[in-house]
């Protein structure tokens, strides 16, 4: 059995890669940083923690697709409804920040109405089903086990890997890719040249929040989710993104894995050394700063990478390091 932190951590770092994925790719489409896409995420959380619970299913896993499609269609939502109209009239770019903020808190509200109905409403069957009559204590559903380890561990990683290959197939290998990537460069030549960039836009959020969905999906699994945990998750994703440049894609991958499993194996690592020098009440409390490592992380690495990771020439580090010839 696999320690438990580094097993966290593997976990952890795997799922905020999967989260990083999603604002990336409404960063690029759309060039705003979007800070409700941590709302997909507890959105792809709950669409697939209700009928688990609710139908009886014999896995999450199988409930998981239910929360990648309404991850998907509430990141179109957003879209068509607040983003797409306001860049229509010409607004700045602090104008649709502050738009995404609003959205965000919107999400938050519509969250607690849910908790609130659901604990009303099926409280009973939660009750009876070891959840204590609140919905939003779920977390950590029937997961499968390997050599004693959360089938997480293993899903976690294979699925940001295949989502790392299917994203090179689908913007170096299809046509799609190709008007994603054009519409991205200069929307007004891409229009020119018959692609239909608000089809190509509204593709590309519809991914970008099926997959922030899955990454909800699969936290179901692992972890509680509070309604308010979008606002938790939204501090990795930002630091993730911007570690591993927020113009890339793959980057997103990169960041928000370092970040994801920084956080978590640090998070330990600093509690249990508190917790032997000044005792265990201490050394929980340094679990409430958490946060701050991926920010310090991200302020690191910006100092000596303005650009993040894939800005940086590698292979000129690598021949002044003697690496590379």
């Amino acid at each position: 059995m696999i320690d438990p932190t580094v097993s966290n951590s593997i976990i952890y770092g795997s799922l905020v890669g999967l989260m990083c994925v999603g604002l990336t790719v409404t960063y690029l489409t759309t060039k705003v940083p979007n800070f409700a896409v941590g709302d997909f995420v507890v959105v792809g959380t709950y669409a697939t923690a209700a009928p688990f619970i609710l139908w009886d299913v014999q896995s999450p896993y199988f409930t998981v697709p239910i929360g990648i499609i309404f991850g998907g269609i509430s990141a179109v939502a957003m879209y068509l409804i607040v983003l797409r109209p306001l860049i229509r009239r010409g607004s700045s770019l602090v104008v649709l920040m502050i738009a995404t903020l609003a959205v965000d808190i919107i999400f938050t509200g519509i969250f607690e109405l849910f908790v609130g109905y659901m604990g009303s409403k099926y409280g009973r069957i939660l009750n009876n089903k070891g959840y204590g009559g609140q919905f939003y204590t779920l977390g950590q559903l029937k997961d499968f086990q390997i050599f004693g380890n959360s089938g997480l561990l293993i899903v976690a990683p294979v699925v940001l890997v295949t989502l790392s290959i299917g994203l090179y197939l689908l913007l170096t290998r299809s046509k799609f890719g190709v008007a994603m990537r054009a519409a991205i460069e200069n929307s007004n030549l891409a229009r020119t040249v018959g692609i239909n960039v608000e089809r190509v836009n509204i593709i590309s959020w519809f991914l970008a929040g099926a997959i922030a969905g899955l990454a909800g999906g699969l936290i179901a699994i692992w972890t509680a989710t509070p309604e308010g945990n979008s606002s938790l998750l939204i501090v990795d994703i930002f630091a993730g993104s911007v570690l591993g440049g927020l113009g890339s894609v793959y980057g997103a991958i990169i960041g928000g894995l370092i970040i994801g499993a920084s956080e978590t194996y640090l998070a330990s690592a600093l509690s249990g050394l508190v917790s032997q020098i000044y005792g265990a009440s201490v050394g929980s409390q340094v679990l409430e700063f958490q946060k701050g490592i991926p920010l310090a992380i991200m302020i690191i690495v910006l100092l000596i990478a303005p650009h993040g990771l894939t800005g940086v020439n590698w292979k000129r580090v690598g021949k002044r390091v003697g690496l590379m010839k």
